[in-house]
């Protein structure tokens, strides 16, 4: 007799594992607004690319620098400051400029200050190292 008894809840065990447990207790709501279940969010794949070839980059070592400035304040400058003034590209920044001025004229630049003029221009003052003469640079260039 006990080992039907055994084997009877056995078979009750088995049943409630197969059919999983009954629970009919409602959901405990702690707010009084109803929120949508968050859905599956598939990855994009598409069919084709939707543009035919990579956008190039429009700044290049050639556009960049637009032109040496040669006022009288930016001359003071290359006479008194070992300073260079460049008319730039308004979406280059001081890294690109710095490295630019290297490639082009064969010269270290220290430090790059950068302003955006009232007439939407943007002007930038490259400071050259100890050892290059920005007078040299200058004439080379035919600023001055």
């Amino acid at each position: 007799m006990g080992k039907q008894n055994n084997k009877k809840k056995a078979l009750q065990v088995q049943k409630s594992l197969l059919s999983g447990a009954k629970n009919n207790k409602a959901k405990v709501r702690t707010s009084v607004h109803f929120h949508l279940p968050k859905t599956k969010q598939t990855p994009r794949d598409p069919k084709y690319p939707r543009s035919s070839v990579p956008k190039k980059s429009s700044l290049t070592k050639f556009t960049v620098i637009k032109y040496p400035l040669a006022t009288e304040s930016a001359m003071k400058k290359i006479e008194d400051a070992n300073t260079i003034v460049f008319i730039v590209d308004i979406r280059a920044n001081k890294n690109q400029i710095k490295a630019v001025v290297k490639e082009l004229y064969n010269v270290e630049v220290t430090k790059c200050n950068v302003l955006i003029t009232p007439a939407g221009a943007k002007k930038a003052y490259c400071k050259l190292a100890a050892d290059y003469d920005a007078l040299e640079v200058s004439n080379k260039i035919g600023l001055v």
